[in-house]
């Protein structure tokens, strides 16, 4: 009479072939995870600096010289949202511009809209970007509150690549 069954030995054959199959599947889990937060944080950038290029476009100036067309139809509303250099004042400017201009009244539109939500972080988990103003450089660690020239992540770690994410 034969007995159907597993051997011990055949049991720790497998079991040790599923332990060295999971301890190199671990590390790739990991890079894809990072990889896909990198995807985001450039995403994001890549929105939120397209939204500050657009508004600058039109909402430009040179200290009192109102030049973009936006500020010379909403002068009212020009100096309360941009800093001296035609950015915005804050990351919160692009999510509404109330127009006080005759756009406002020929065409209904009161509000001028470059961004529907601040994007999160995704390294931070949050929408706590680092600011830098028109007139810092590119090493600045505090913001100047003046205008939002450009966004970095506040993460200090390195990228899959060997930079530091918040010099992206």
């Amino acid at each position: 009479m034969k007995q159907s069954g597993v051997t011990l030995l055949e049991l720790l054959v497998t079991l040790t072939i599923l332990t060295i199959l999971a301890t190199v599947a671990l590390p790739f889990t990991k890079v894809s995870t990072k990889r896909t937060k990198e995807i985001e944080l450039r995403q994001n950038l890549r929105v939120i600096r397209a939204a500050i290029d657009t508004f600058h476009l039109e909402w430009s100036r040179d200290g009192d010289t109102l030049t973009g067309p936006a500020c010379v139809k909403n002068k009212l509303s020009c100096k309360d949202v941009t800093g001296p250099y035609g950015y915005p004042k804050s990351l919160d400017v692009l999510l509404g511009v109330k127009l006080t201009g005759e756009q406002a009244t020929v065409r209904g539109t009161t509000i001028k809209r470059y961004l529907r939500s601040i994007p999160l972080d995704p390294m931070t988990g949050a929408a706590d970007w680092r600011l830098r103003c028109y007139r810092d450089p590119a090493s600045v660690k505090d913001w100047c509150g003046e205008d939002v020239y450009d966004v970095t992540t506040h993460s200090q770690e390195l990228a899959l690549d060997g930079t530091k994410y918040r010099d992206w």
